[in-house]
């Protein structure tokens, strides 16, 4: 931009003043003003000039920019600030060239396109929103903190409403509290002016902020094993395959669909794809709504606003996206349609997202420096207003003789900066409101989202949810029990122990700690493995139990499943190698019984570490009570302590390591009554019996504490 260019530019401010007579006047409107520009003259210098004042004039994706036309002077606007600004609009022209509006209504369309059925519209209107909490270790049981005071707002279909503001400034729980998964306590939130019902749950998506996937399944599997459970019976398998390739298409994720998803441990795809992975899990079901909590959380900025294109396509397609954003690039700003601007709990605007600027302005803040807007809305949200015009309202308060003034060279604190934006606000509440009925469009009755099916009813059977999630779970623990330092951990074991005992005598003192230590190893081994199954999977099973994916009675029965035929190779390759180089009972009946007594008690160890998961919920404490109660079963089992206290002799009868050592005894020395390692009883039917009893109530015990668990509330 020439030197002459940067000088009109820099003098438009005065053009309503000193209007130019015979010159062609145009507006171009920007996030923050109007600026009048005079066009014949901009453009008798060249070409390239024209190209910079439409690059300057296309405010959709202005970067940095002056709130107040009274501070776009020679002092707030230098050439080097030009010329980035200029650069930066070259770069998204060519973003846009890349993909034009034409290109936008086509993936709109194509939005459109992938649709199980027409989009409902709903509209979500609420007022006057509060939440308080109870506060946990206070003296005073009464004493509660606010979390929202008094939100307002609306959302209509193909708009994106942004929730912004400071982090702990209530926007997590103002997105789950018009999601419905929190209950709200006070205010009126309604969707096409009805209140939420449970018919209702199965149009809303909601995309957590933390990408809650599996990490060893792929992009495809994910999606697909979704779409099974989720999609309804009207559609044959094949047609939820398709659904879910098709939405992959449409996410751009082809290329990465047989590549696992991976997470902090394990390398498999981007943030950004992984992002998208998860959006794709709600869209699967066309949802009306879509919540998203931070979706461009710990993403680049080129990353985040390939993300805020897609959700503005999936809104033009007639779906209603409310999102949470803590502090968004320029472009990203560009693309919302509302904003709610919140700052501790309370609401400082709502209205256009490209009129905020005008509206500051209006109450006599504006930036004195070139700023992103959502930098400037921030600070006005935590109280900072350095660098920003002060209101004269909020000067007032703050000149000598008000009770507010403290020092000529203090500024406005914080809280009084919160204090006036809130009464700004509120006092012109009345003209923002008018803003949400502009272009309102029509929205179906309400009896089509009381007439919408349950999602037990649309989704897939019993038996269908069973196969599903056994194949998800085979697939995805697979890794686990035949990873190389499990298999290798398990061998050198077996060795170790067949070298300790290599051709041992078959007299019971040296063969009865062989078998002790079989015992507890196969009780040892699955009971810590099985201890982390529940408290890993707890926020994958909240996350789909909220949106009644499937039953749980299915999730329980297929996950034990899965481990039950995961657990057979490792035991046999174990008690091969042993079996051999120690040379026990040389029988395949021998061997056959040896072989089931141990599968008899790894199921039943599994068992006891489902319940203990299940009801600590928590690696650390399960752990610890574990050990605790293996060791007590270990020193109970027969072999350090065969003469235990009458008040202490219930110990062993629940004890995995008792009754599997008394088997392989009886396996081993059928002919022996007793002996000073154990006594063996002709009959072992009793040891069979309590074990069995073991496999089956450990495991309905792990059922009902799941059961009990607020399996609804997020992690």
């Amino acid at each position: 931009m020439t030197e002459k260019s940067l000088i009109k530019m820099r003098s438009m401010d005065l053009a309503k003043e000193s209007p130019v007579h015979g010159k062609s006047l145009r507006h171009a409107k920007s996030f923050s003003s109007h600026f009048i520009i005079n066009i014949d003259e901009m453009t008798s210098d060249g070409d390239n000039e024209k190209g910079a004042l439409i690059n300057k004039t296309s405010s959709g994706n202005m970067g940095i920019f002056s709130c107040d036309r009274s501070y776009i002077s020679s002092s707030s606007i230098s050439t080097e600030a030009t010329l980035e600004n200029s650069q930066k609009k070259n770069n998204i022209s060519e973003l846009k060239a890349s993909c034009p509006m034409d290109q936008e209504d086509q993936n709109s369309c194509s939005w459109r396109g992938i649709q199980i059925e027409p989009t409902l519209r709903i509209r979500v209107e609420f007022q006057d929103v509060k939440y308080t909490v109870a506060l946990k270790g206070v003296e005073n049981s009464n004493a509660e903190k606010c979390i929202l005071q008094g939100v307002s707002g609306s959302a209509c279909p193909g708009e994106i409403l942004a929730l912004m503001g400071p982090s702990g400034g209530g926007k997590t729980t103002l997105l789950k509290l018009l999601s419905g998964k929190v209950k709200n306590d006070s205010g009126m939130i309604t969707y096409n002016d009805q209140p939420y019902n449970k018919s209702l749950k199965q149009r809303i998506g909601f995309v957590l902020q933390d990408d809650v996937v599996f990490h060893h399944l792929t992009v495809k599997e994910t999606l697909t094993y979704a779409a099974l459970l989720r999609l309804p019976n009207t559609l044959s398998k094949e047609q939820k395959k398709e659904r879910a390739i098709r939405v992959i298409d449409e996410l751009g994720l082809e290329r990465c669909q047989d590549t696992i998803i991976g997470g902090a441990f394990v390398r498999g795809i981007s943030g950004g794809e992984r992002k998208r992975v998860c959006i794709g899990n709600e869209i699967l079901l066309n949802p009306s709504l879509l919540f998203l909590d931070e979706p461009t959380s710990g993403l680049d900025s080129t990353t985040a606003l390939r993300i805020m294109q897609m959700l503005s396509n999936i809104a033009k397609a007639g779906k209603t996206v409310i999102t949470t954003i803590h502090q968004p690039s320029s472009r990203l700003f560009s693309r919302f349609d509302k904003l709610i601007l919140l700052g501790q709990g309370s609401s400082l605007y709502f209205g256009k997202a490209s009129e905020a600027m005008l509206y500051f302005s209006s109450i006599g803040c504006s930036p004195l420096i070139a700023m992103n807007p959502a930098e400037f809305l921030i600070d006005i949200a935590n109280g900072n207003i350095t660098e920003k015009s002060i209101p004269s309202d909020l000067e007032d308060k703050l000149s000598p003789g008000n009770h507010h003034f403290k020092s000529q060279y203090e500024g406005p604190s914080p809280a009084d900066v919160h204090e006036y934006f809130v009464g700004a606000y509120e006092s012109r509440v009345a003209k923002i409101e008018k803003i949400k009925f502009l272009n309102h469009r029509l929205i179906e009755k309400d009896s089509e989202v009381q007439n919408w099916p349950n999602s037990r009813d649309s989704g897939a059977t019993w038996c269908q949810q069973f196969s599903i999630l056994f194949t998800r779970s085979l697939k995805e623990r697979s890794h686990e029990y035949f990873s190389s330092l499990r298999i290798t951990q398990v061998i050198a074991t077996a060795i170790i122990v067949g070298l300790l005992w290599w051709h041992s005598d078959i007299s019971p003192p040296k063969r009865a700690g062989l078998l002790f230590f079989i015992s507890v190893f196969w009780a040892f081994l699955p009971l810590f493995t099985a201890i982390f199954t529940f408290p890993q999977e707890r926020a994958m099973l909240v996350k789909e139990r909220s949106v009644n994916m499937y039953k749980l009675s299915a999730y329980f029965i297929a996950r034990i499943t899965t481990d039950l035929f995961l657990d057979l190779v490792l035991p046999v390759t174990f008690l091969v190698i042993v079996y051999f180089m120690v040379r026990l009972k040389l029988t395949f009946n021998a061997f056959s019984l040896t072989l089931l007594t141990i599968l008899l008690s790894i199921i039943a160890a599994q068992g006891l570490g489902l319940a203990i998961g299940a009801a600590f919920m928590d690696v650390k404490k399960a752990t610890t009570f574990a050990s605790v109660t293996l060791m007590a079963f270990m020193l109970s089992g027969g072999f350090f302590l065969q003469e235990v206290p009458a008040f202490m002799s219930w110990v062993r009868y629940i004890s995995i390591n008792y009754h599997t050592y008394r088997l392989l005894l009886k396996i081993q020395y059928n002919s022996l009554r007793s002996f000073k390692y154990g006594s063996v009883n002709d009959s072992s039917g009793v040891e069979v019996g309590a074990m069995l009893v073991m496999v089956i109530g450990y495991r309905m015990l792990a059922y009902i504490l799941l059961r009990k668990m607020k399996l609804r509330t997020s992690t």
